[in-house]
């Protein structure tokens, strides 16, 4: 038996390393995970315990255990909307990627991503890129919308991935840690990768007119070796994050403004919705709880998160 990391899953087949080989494996049986209804029993990032196959001479093996995981990130299944689907597990970090034209990212999006990341506890930085086609006007919309997170303890960073502007400082943090990049389809999550690492030559899209957000194409993430001691898992663009696993009352305390503030509310349970006393409704009125940051709030109560 070898341990092994996960390197890419296609759905039936796993690419596996151990000791610097490669190996594509199946898994034994019907290995399920306690608690989660996915889709895909075994993410990108998973340590697995598996078997090589003696039987032939090529690399294959068969997985029969996965290693506790640190950490997991999941949303909504594409095609089982009462499942869910592990984008990638054992994650340092996850760069998100915002573009705020072409295509645009809503702070609706950013926010539900982040929630998501704060409920597995994984940090998260926010990229807002194709910073060389911004007017002054729409470069002044990103600090303003960067300003909000930074406010609240977010890592912010502008770049230009097709000039390199500020990708040196990605590489940095970049450096001995397993990072995830995601979002939407055409904000230049390949672009950057091929910047970081010319070699994988990874294939880039221009954005359709007609679909402002880009394809869906796949559900699978890959893994990838940099120097320096970097590992990148690079996930398809996504249209839309669904938040999963969360009851109404704890949505709240992903919201690091929010769960700051709830000790000083009337309710030991608010949903700062039109309670009285609320600390939450209270800093939004002042404007010391942003008003998107607020309004993706009520969104999320609304959209009933509550599925398991």
């Amino acid at each position: 038996m070898k341990k092994g990391l996960v390197f890419r899953s296609t759905g039936s087949f796993y690419t596996v390393e151990s000791e610097g080989i490669f190996y594509a494996c199946r898994i034994k049986g019907k290995l399920r995970l306690k608690g989660i209804k996915s889709t895909n029993p075994i993410s990108v990032g998973d340590r697995v315990i598996f078997e090589v196959d003696t039987q032939t001479a090529e690399l294959k093996g068969t997985i029969i255990e996965i290693e506790k995981r640190q950490n997991y990130i999941v949303r909504k299944s594409v095609n089982l909307s009462k499942q869910t689907h592990i984008i990638a597990s054992n994650i340092d970090q996850v760069f998100l990627l915002i573009t705020l034209h072409n295509p645009p990212t809503s702070p609706a999006f950013i926010d539900r991503f982040l929630v998501t990341a704060e409920a597995y506890q994984i940090p998260s930085i926010l990229v807002f890129n194709k910073l060389d086609t911004c007017t002054s006007e729409k470069e002044q919309e990103i600090d303003d919308l960067a300003a909000i997170y930074n406010k609240i303890g977010y890592q912010t960073l502008k770049i230009s991935a097709i000039e390199g502007l500020n990708v040196p400082e990605i590489e940095s943090m970049m450096k001995n840690k397993v990072s995830m990049f995601s979002g939407h389809s055409g904000v230049g999550k390949s672009t950057l990768i091929n910047v970081l690492a010319p070699d994988l030559n990874l294939k880039t899209a221009a954005i359709s007119k007609q679909h402002q957000q880009g394809k869906h194409t796949t559900t699978f993430a890959e893994m990838f070796a940099l120097p320096k001691g970097m590992r990148l898992i690079d996930t398809p663009g996504i249209k839309g994050f669904g938040v999963v696993n969360m009851r109404a009352e704890e949505i709240g305390n992903y919201f690091p403004e929010f769960k700051l503030l709830k000790p000083e509310c009337k309710f030991h349970n608010c949903l700062h919705q039109s309670e009285p006393r609320c600390a939450v409704i209270k800093a939004f009125e002042v404007g010391e709880v942003a008003e998107t940051r607020y309004k993706s709030y009520l969104q999320m109560l609304e959209n009933d998160t509550t599925y398991r």
